[in-house]
């Protein structure tokens, strides 16, 4: 039963997700606000008519928080498991990348550190194919060091 509530809920967070960012939706909400701003003379201005287009921009905007948030989690993982499926098939890749989304931001900050050095150092390179992986470097790194003690 509960799943079928969270498949429901899915399924109408989706179709108000598409919609809200429709042209429709778009046009009826300038419809709504042109409204309401005709009708502040009728009202006279007052606090009640103030009060009721402040009332619903913030319950909708309060409710769409969560859809856009659920609609953009849902979107984050998809590309994520995109990208886990390339990283996994190249050969040139490394594989401890598949799950860096779990690392704290002191890592992340670390490792895109790292990246750039990586960037420069592919930079220099003349063929264009050639692995800049984690691992890659790890093995030039060794070569090196062993050359440098046998010199």
């Amino acid at each position: 039963m509960e799943s079928k509530k969270k498949i429901t809920f899915e399924i109408i967070a989706n179709k108000i997700t598409c919609w809200t960012g429709s042209v429709s939706a778009f046009l009826m909400a300038s419809l709504v606000i042109i409204i309401w701003a005709i009708s502040g003379p009728v009202f006279h201005y007052s606090e009640t008519w103030q009060l009721i287009i402040n009332t619903g921009t913030t319950i909708v905007t309060f409710l769409m928080v969560f859809l856009i948030q659920k609609s953009q989690n849902k979107e984050s993982k998809a590309i994520q498991l995109k990208l886990n499926e390339l990283i996994a098939a190249s050969r040139y890749t490394s594989n401890r990348m598949v799950d860096v989304e779990a690392l704290t931001e002191d890592e992340l900050d670390l490792l895109h550190k790292f990246y750039e050095k990586l960037a420069s150092a592919a930079e220099k390179d003349d063929d264009i194919h050639k692995s800049h992986s984690i691992d890659r470097i790890k093995e030039l790194e060794i070569q090196r060091n062993r050359l440098k003690e046998n010199l």
